[in-house]
């Protein structure tokens, strides 16, 4: 089989040469168990050819990615893209809703494009807890040659992922979660799964040269807790913010939420020696620090062991979102400015509140959104609507767009769809009446974030919104007692996951698909389903629909 997937890819390249499309991308993936000690504790880790964080993906936009997983798991298995748009194709989501499992012992091939992308986005397995046993790593998307970033090439650019790490195996973690019990705190903090011991045995993560300029790609691909990020002594400079350029401001730290990706330059102008990359947990009771070097390839003494505290409470980091802006004179995956887009003169159509609440009814965890905590059928939201036969898996708007301002603690276990308007401009609310942080994501999207304040939102907070540059990004953070507002438009057919990126809290149905028709069925809005598509559930053994035209 591994075999046949390589000629494929060749085939594929070859294709493209011929037919002049843009360029193939390939991947072979061997996803295996293996023994890993992150932490110093030998536990089962998910490898992706042998290697825990998976292998980096490099693309430029408009690539083709064709990834084939071989599942070498005693269980399935799926992959999702996050911050991929997968325009026109949820079919290549790789969550529950969309995609039905790889069976262990099998393969399956992801085809995609990063179609008018830029930017540092990551991978991460979004089945039964995998995400805490490894399988993720970092997924670059370079800006094609004849569009200009708004910096100087780097020296060169270094793909980090940091996130919070369990040394509990994800089986257990998931029998916790599925006895209603917290996966509680995690042990530690990672850095491209590791973190430096400081005891001078420690390799480094980058060498450097001095007085030049490099770039990081950082993304939190964590389960619970927001990092600060942080170089000893080098002060980083913000460039790109989830696949959009921003104002060049300089930082000590950044925040970096769950699901959240950032591209800092720094410049070594420092004294030659070994300096921390620092990643340390932010709101939690106890903080947790993981720790990697980076050396100067002149450097004479290992790092300082004086690491710089992050900033306490989260006002600061609040404040820090305020400072984020959109840079309206460069050109993303386009040529046209960013700035070209007039969001705030956009009308919009349709305002949807989501109010998170938790439920521990019965001894049992369960958290939710406007009161439905969501549940994933046997057969894949997608499928069943392709199929035509959704009556028989889900109800569509089982939750009201403005809901009771007390949701309460009861909730309905079921599963979440909201039915969109193609090609609409839409509101959505996000209110956290909860102590702790919430962030969430939307697949195939990429919004601007408008807006986040203390308190509960009216419609006169849209007189606080940023109505020039705010960001356009795929997360957002909701902090304690607040609401966050985003402004999206429905322009892209499919069943897109809407999820909270504390890994627990979704697991536990604090997430919903919306589900955007074209009533045309055309090629011109969707691709049809995949031939290699796995079929499972009720409409195992239907037949196929009509291909759109």
């Amino acid at each position: 089989m591994e075999m046949r997937g390589i000629i494929f890819g060749v085939l594929l390249s070859l294709l493209s040469m011929v037919w002049g499309e843009d360029p193939y991308i390939n991947h072979t993936w061997n996803v295996t168990y293996g023994i890993i000690s992150p932490l110093g504790v030998p536990q089962q880790g998910i490898l992706i050819n042998g290697k825990f964080p998976g292998p980096s993906i490099n693309t430029t936009s408009n690539n083709n990615l064709i990834v084939n997983v071989f599942n070498n798991l005693d269980e399935p298995l799926l992959f999702t893209w996050n911050g991929i748009q997968h325009r026109k194709n949820s079919w290549q989501d790789g969550v529950a809703g969309t995609n039905c499992p790889i069976p262990p012992g099998t393969n399956f091939t992801y085809r995609m494009q990063v179609k008018d992308q830029i930017g540092s986005f990551f991978y991460y397995p979004s089945t039964a807890l995998h995400r805490a046993a490894g399988g993720f790593g970092s997924h670059r998307i370079n800006s094609r040659l004849l569009i200009p970033v708004p910096y100087h090439d780097p020296e060169d650019e270094f793909d980090v992922v940091i996130g919070d790490w369990y040394t509990k195996s994800h089986t257990t973690l998931r029998k916790f979660l599925d006895s209603g019990r917290s996966i509680g705190r995690p042990e530690g903090v990672l850095i491209n799964g590791k973190t430096a011991k400081g005891d001078g045995s420690d390799q480094p993560l980058f060498t450097v040269k001095p007085e030049k300029t490099y770039k990081i790609r950082v993304c939190n691909v964590g389960m619970k807790f927001s990092l600060n990020f942080r170089i000893q002594g080098h002060p980083l400079t913000v460039v790109e913010i989830e696949g959009s350029h921003v104002v060049q401001n300089q930082y000590e730290s950044l925040d970096v939420h769950i699901g959240g990706c950032f591209s800092v330059l720094f410049t070594a102008n420092k004294d030659p020696k070994d300096y921390y990359m620092v990643a340390s947990t932010r709101f939690s009771k106890t903080v947790l620090t993981g720790k990697g070097i980076i050396r100067y390839t002149n450097g004479k003494s290992g790092p300082s062991p004086d690491i710089p505290e992050a900033p306490v409470g989260w006002a600061w980091s609040l404040n820090q979102f305020h400072s984020f802006r959109w840079n309206l004179t460069a050109s993303a995956a386009r040529p046209n400015p960013q700035g070209s887009y007039k969001y705030a003169k956009i009308e919009i159509t349709r305002t949807i509140k989501l109010i998170n609440s938790v439920s521990r009814e019965n001894g049992k965890l369960r958290y939710a959104l406007n009161g439905v905590s969501h549940e994933d059928p046997e057969t894949p939201l997608k499928l069943a609507e392709y199929y035509g036969v959704a009556d028989k898996v889900f109800k569509y708007n089982t939750i009201k767009d403005d809901p009771s301002s007390d949701v309460g603690t009861t909730v309905k276990i079921q599963p979440n769809v909201l039915s969109l308007d193609h090609r609409k401009f839409i509101e959505i609310i996000f209110e956290n009446h909860e102590k702790s942080i919430q962030v969430y994501h939307i697949d195939g999207y990429a919004f601007f974030a408008v807006g986040i304040q203390p308190g509960k939102w009216t419609p006169e907070k849209r007189n606080s919104y940023n109505p020039l540059d705010a960001i356009s990004r795929h997360t957002i953070q909701v902090f304690p007692k607040s609401w966050a507002a985003v402004l999206m438009s429905t322009d892209n057919v499919g069943m897109w996951n809407l999820r909270s990126m504390t890994t627990e809290n979704m697991y536990l149905g604090q997430q919903m698909y919306f589900s955007i028709i074209s009533p045309e069925r055309s090629l011109r809005d969707e691709y049809n389903i995949p031939d290699n598509a796995l079929i499972c559930g009720v409409v195992k053994g239907l037949p196929k629909p009509p291909p759109y035209t």
